[in-house]
């Protein structure tokens, strides 16, 4: 029986949703092989929880779709799709991964601050002019 594993990951404005199947190792982000994703240090921090579970990610399959935000913000909920799918694979990784880097499985919720009302920023206020 083939086991299919959907897990998502998200980074500011991105959303990656990753698909994992058992198989040969392949990973593909939007239809597009890894090994060729650019930019590399995109490339570089997907591959982090794919070079941690070294025998598990030459099991499965993964296949994702990201949008939204940009290339580094998706490249990080890609890494966080990714490693969360390859833990539900394998609980043992876990501890691997927590005690690599913890965002590998937990999200950092940080998000730019909203625009105020009848401002142009999310922070300084308009200047006042008395002449």
């Amino acid at each position: 029986m083939e086991k299919i594993i959907h897990m998502s990951g998200k980074r500011k404005r991105a959303i990656a949703r990753a698909t994992l199947k058992t198989g040969k190792g392949l990973v593909k982000i939007n239809n597009t092989s890894l090994e060729v994703y650019t930019p590399k240090m995109a490339r570089m921090k997907m591959m982090e929880p794919l070079l941690l579970a070294e025998n598990d990610s030459k099991k499965v399959n993964i296949s994702v779709r990201v949008e939204g935000g940009g290339q580094i913000s998706q490249a990080e909920a890609v890494r966080l799709a990714i490693g969360r799918s390859l833990v539900k694979f394998n609980g043992a990784l876990k501890k691997t991964f927590l005690d690599y880097d913890r965002n590998l499985l937990v999200a950092d919720k940080r998000t730019n601050e909203p625009h105020k009302p009848n401002d142009s920023k999310p922070r300084a206020k308009r200047q006042k002019s008395y002449r």
